[in-house]
């Protein structure tokens, strides 16, 4: 969601944010900022709605420049989308940004108002900077003001606060959203996301819950949740950045679409080797009898499909739900349960939220099937995964799934390993070994999917339909086109259709189906002739020896044939390209859908 980045530096700075900002817009934005103390200790601040290319822009032409800023993009959550609204806020000598949602904002502004303060905004950051201002008052440093500020606040936050008065100081505080300290040479940096300041440092820490830091050009102190110094670790990122360069490719979401072959490949890395899992490297599973997988949107869909492996495959219960729905409730927890997060990011609130209430719940252990290292994810589970997939850049999710998929096979394979059912390996180890040549052989159906996307180019509604572990690809598929081309799409497991969904079937409803050969493909036809016979008109991705031909108001596209275990990643492959193509077609903005955030970070 919001990008943050700050630098307290003896050279100029302002570029250095707004490349920083530059390298988190895959995230999802709706206005972008930078507030800059310049060498005559005057605080200049710039805002644009839109795109970081116009604040680029109007930096440019106003000459803003100095030692210590801070820059922001804004995802609307309160107030609309405008100038006004953009970060940075501004209260005196103090500007502020900050992701996340500070929940007590509105008696919070009525004190603040009735003590004398002009809100220029709708916005629950405004907030925070009056109440720095006025804690500041009676503080004997910008640091304590922030310290007794953030005592007052209710919510999600990740804030980054400068005084023009103390221009070569920064304070940052973290509650629930990230935020990153970058060590330099005689110079230092904040972000929300060490992407932003790759070009600038390889050496990071991670704050933790609670943290405040002072930073300034020489030094770094970190405070945590109880206003102790302590040491926050700072290591070498060897995390690689390749957002700048499309190559051949028209859009980040096609380009990462076709890297995953490669990223699968990484994700098996030392994993499988000459045809044999090697497991050890998931974590001690002996104790364990029972699974709970808790993850939002595309991240919930992969463990819906890892239910099935899980429990046909290895033979342990498995629930998976999504993670704002499980935090808000009183689950029972099973003995000997392994909570299993997955998430992109690391950082998705619901998630992170529900495994800090799965600690104090009674769970065995916890394991986060993730593709940032370092997130908090990582660092707060016992046991971790990672994708390997590399930076996603497009907001609607194609690699990561994937490798998560392939990631929550291997948790499968060591549970039957742990549950007596050796014999399922071999044939496991021999699907993974053959999926990444699977997915290049699906991909080769890019432009028959090209051709078919002209047909929905002026359909306002689709249908996605599967059984099995195919039915969360379903799901999968209709998030996909949702997502990207604004059509309003729907899942459904294929034996439900009577039980509601025909009523919608007509000659303008699109009708995708997922139709692997396995054990319920017969079944699948008898849901497929409900649709042909009521004027459905059908587009089956059908296996090659799935004896499904196309017939009238039915297009069949082949799908190679493969094995049962990995088809639901194969399929997968389809319904990206089908979403992508349909979505170029009708001109939306692929890489960053509107109203969509790339890591959602407030709840």
């Amino acid at each position: 969601m919001c990008g943050i980045v700050g630098a307290v530096a003896q050279r100029d700075v302002a570029e250095i944010l707004l490349e920083g900002l530059r390298r988190l817009e895959y995230r999802g934005y709706d206005s972008a900022g930078i507030a800059v103390v310049d060498q005559d200790c005057n605080l200049e601040r710039v805002r644009r709605l839109g795109k970081v290319k116009t604040l680029a822009d109007a930096v440019e032409e106003s000459s803003v420049a100095g030692g210590t800023g801070i820059a922001h993009t804004r995802w609307a959550t309160h107030g609309e989308p405008s100038e006004m609204n953009a970060h940075p806020h501004v209260s005196g000598d103090i500007a502020v940004v900050h992701n996340g949602i500070i929940e007590n904002h509105e008696p919070l502004r009525r004190s603040l108002t009735d003590a004398g303060y002009e809100f220029t905004s709708q916005t629950d950051t405004e907030v925070i900077a009056h109440l720095v201002h006025q804690e500041l008052s009676s503080a004997d440093s910008l640091l304590d003001a922030v310290k007794s500020a953030r005592s007052k606040l209710d919510g999600a936050y990740g804030m980054v606060v400068i005084d023009r008065t103390v221009p070569d100081q920064m304070v940052v505080a973290r509650s629930g959203s990230p935020l990153v300290i970058g060590y330099g040479i005689g110079e230092h940096f904040v972000a929300s996301d060490q992407l932003a300041l790759l070009p600038v440092t390889r050496r990071f820490a991670f704050l933790e819950e609670g943290d405040v830091a002072l930073i300034s050009r020489r030094s770094v102190e970190i405070f945590d949740e109880n206003n102790q110094p302590v040491e926050r670790t700072a290591t070498e990122s060897t995390v690689q950045h390749d957002a700048g360069d499309k190559g051949e490719f028209r859009h980040y979401m096609l380009k990462e679409i076709y890297e995953q072959p490669k990223a699968i490949t990484n994700t098996l890395e030392g994993r499988l080797q000459g045809g044999e899992l090697n497991l050890e490297a998931l974590g001690d599973l002996e104790d364990i009898e029972h699974i709970q997988i808790i993850a939002c949107g595309t991240s919930y869909h992969a463990g819906v499909t890892a239910r099935y492996w899980i429990e046909s495959v290895a033979g342990i219960a498995c629930n998976v739900e999504i993670a704002s729905e499980f935090r808000y409730r009183h689950p029972v927890v099973q003995p000997n349960s392994l909570l299993v997060t997955i998430s992109q990011s690391g950082e998705t609130a619901d998630t992170l939220a529900a495994l800090r209430l799965a600690k104090e719940s009674g769970f065995a252990r916890s394991l986060t099937i993730c593709n940032v290292p370092g997130s908090s994810l990582v660092r707060e589970s016992d046991l971790a995964v990672m994708t390997r997939a590399g930076a996603e850049i497009g907001v609607a999710s194609t690699k990561a799934f994937t490798t998560q998929l392939s990631a929550l096979l291997l948790l499968t394979a060591a549970l039957a390993k742990k549950n007596g059912r050796a014999e399922e390996l071999p044939r496991l180890a021999h699907a993974l070994t053959q999926l990444p040549g699977m997915i290049n052989e699906t991909l080769k159906l890019n432009d028959e999917i090209q051709d078919l996307a002209e047909q929905f180019s002026d359909k306002q509604n689709a249908l996605f339909l599967g059984r099995g572990d195919q039915y969360p690809i379903a799901m999968e598929g209709a998030l996909k086109l949702k997502e990207i081309s604004y059509i309003h799409a729907e899942a459904y497991a294929a034996g439900e259709l009577k039980h509601g969904p025909l009523a919608l079937i007509d000659a303008d409803m699109p009708i995708v189906v997922v139709a692997p050969k396995n054990d319920l493909v017969e079944k699948l036809k008898s849901n497929i002739e409900e649709v042909r016979t009521r004027g459905g008109q059908l587009y089956v991705f059908a296996s090659e020896d799935a004896d499904i031909e196309p017939a009238d108001n039915m297009i069949v596209m082949p799908v190679p044939a493969c094995d049962d275990l990995i088809a639901p990643i194969v399929y997968t492959l389809p319904l990206q390209l089908l979403s992508y193509h349909v979505a170029v077609i009708k001109g939306t903005d692929v890489d960053q859908p509107r109203n969509l955030a790339k890591s959602v970070t407030v709840e």
